[in-house]
């Protein structure tokens, strides 16, 4: 049961519930409550994400067992602890699980295009582990786009094709209503996919010595540490000056959320930055992807502000 917890990265699902969760509960009830979602259907939508979520750190194990040999020998499951038969069947049921109460949410909610987003992340996620992973930026941006889907899924069923007469008078004739829901979506999904591809790029300088071998074309493998490092330093530069404008033109009004994300989120991303410029060891792109992950939960937490502004 615990090799099984840790094949299914027991520990990122857990960020995921709690992305989708404060994205329903804090931030988009926060702009109308109760929102459209009843309390069983966004259930129904967080078991369709933890599956296939599951499903796919599962495969990616099953086709990653060479190259996690040389880069995690301690924690690899397949072969080991869990039988690549039984990897296999698990893969399978949580896939078809997750797409089948996707589907079933499609037809309570009336809208088709939930279920294709979760078939198209399942065929993204599969095709990520056998063939994108390899491929240079590929796999970093489509796990990138997948996390940050997490978020606008709920958004798609909970807020996008709320009945018009669901919403109260004032809302509806509030040309910027809508306007001010989706923006605040938008960069929080622009937040987590900065975030996540920052962080896929540690992973891959942290991985080079086994992806070598498994003949990845990774970013570190195909222009080298050094390089991949400026890369990441500039997409942390951009982030911040887009962050900077956000926060002066957005939120200068909002002593709670500027501060809180100067603070919490930029002060650590130039942190990141210093810190990737003397890394020596493997275990520092460890510790850089670990910083990483806290800065997105920390991201993710500040929708907590918007119950008090």
């Amino acid at each position: 049961m615990i090799s099984f917890l840790k094949l299914i990265r027991y520990k990122n699902l857990l960020m995921v519930l709690l992305t989708m969760v404060l994205t329903k509960y804090a931030l988009i009830e926060s702009f109308i409550s109760p929102s459209y979602l009843t309390h069983f259907q966004f259930i129904l939508l967080v078991i369709s994400v933890l599956c296939i979520t599951a499903g796919g750190y599962i495969v990616n194990d099953i086709f990653d067992v060479e190259a996690d040999k040389i880069n995690k020998p301690n924690k690899v499951f397949i072969d080991v602890t869990f039988a690549k038969k039984n990897a296999w069947r698990s893969y399978f049921i949580l896939s078809f699980l997750g797409l089948s109460l996707s589907y079933q949410l499609s037809l309570i909610t009336e809208n088709i295009n939930c279920f294709y987003i979760f078939l198209v992340t399942v065929f993204g996620l599969f095709l990520y582990s056998i063939l994108f992973k390899k491929v240079l930026l590929i796999g970093n941006l489509i796990i990138s786009i997948l996390v940050s889907l997490t978020i606008y899924i709920v958004y798609l069923l909970d807020f996008k094709y709320i009945p018009n007469y669901y919403l109260n008078f004032n809302q509806q004739t509030d040309s910027t209503f809508h306007f001010r829901v989706w923006i605040t979506i938008i960069l929080y999904m622009i937040f987590a996919f900065i975030s996540t591809l920052i962080r896929e790029i540690i992973k891959d300088l942290e991985d080079i010595n086994g992806d070598l071998k498994i003949n990845a074309k990774t970013l570190p493998i195909l222009i080298g540490r050094k390089r991949s490092i400026y890369i990441i330093n500039l997409i942390v530069f951009l982030s911040l000056i887009f962050g900077v404008i956000i926060l002066k033109s957005l939120l200068i009004h909002n002593k709670l959320l500027f501060f809180y994300f100067l603070f919490i989120t930029f002060i650590p991303f130039i942190f990141l930055a210093y810190k990737l410029n003397n890394v020596k060891t493997k275990k520092h792109y460890s510790y850089l992807s670990d910083l990483m992950k806290l800065i997105m939960c920390f991201g993710i937490l500040s929708m907590l502000l918007f119950k008090f502004i």
